[in-house]
């Protein structure tokens, strides 16, 4: 357990180092574009035929997301009033899970429908887990092994939804001419840095469950 904790907190405090060099140097070069990253999601939605879906300003660093719910692509508010080749590259990818919601892209749903268990198996799995070891209730052990499975179901399905968000992110920029070859060399460098978080955070739960699952059947044995 012990191991697994210290290579986890490696993986993890590294992707994050990696993350925060490369958004730094990209937050920190204008694009060519001069446009910021409400300019740019507005831009590509409007491309796209998705006048409908909102961009709005939201407080708080790398708090950029896409809502679902209320068709809206929310950037951080640097993203959204300063032109860099970082913030436009996270407004496209926002704009990318819209593109994905439009279209109904399978994987985007596919995560939709975990998310309640998902949230359920992420804060309550691990602890029925140990909850189960400690008193030693078997079927304890497997209702917690199995809300933990959900959530890194969760984990793994969202790995190809942010790939292909940033994929069709490059694509619209490049396709509509809103960066040149330098940004979208500094737009795939951010965006790559940003899903090796989710892949960092899908592989430290997958080694967690497989070291649940081991000592439960070791626990049998």
């Amino acid at each position: 357990m012990i191991g697994i904790f210290i290579l986890t907190l490696v993986l993890t405090m590294g992707v994050q180092l990696w993350l925060r060099n490369t958004y730094g140097k990209w937050e920190r070069v204008a694009n060519a574009s001069g446009l910021t990253g409400a300019d740019t999601a507005r831009a590509i939605l409007r491309a796209n035929g998705l006048d409908d879906v909102q961009v709005e300003a939201v407080k708080g660093q790398l708090t950029d997301h896409y809502d679902p719910r209320t068709r809206t692509v929310r950037l951080s508010e640097k993203h959204f009033r300063v032109p860099s080749v970082a913030g436009a590259a996270v407004a496209a990818h926002e704009v990318g899970h819209a593109l994905q919601h439009a279209k109904s892209y399978a994987p985007l749903q596919w995560r939709a429908s975990l998310v309640p268990v998902a949230s359920i198996g992420s804060q309550f799995g691990p602890w029925i887990v140990i909850g189960g070891f400690m008193l030693g209730m078997a079927g304890m052990i497997q209702v917690g092994i199995a809300l933990f499975a959900a959530a890194v179901l969760f984990q793994l399905v969202t790995l190809p939804v942010e790939f292909d968000a940033s994929k069709r992110a490059v694509a619209e920029m490049d396709r509509l001419g809103l960066a040149t070859a330098a940004d979208v060399g500094g737009s795939k460098a951010v965006l790559n840095a940003a899903a090796m978080t989710y892949v960092a955070a899908a592989a430290a739960s997958v080694m967690y469950l497989f070291y649940y699952v081991m000592m439960f059947a070791g626990g049998r044995d």
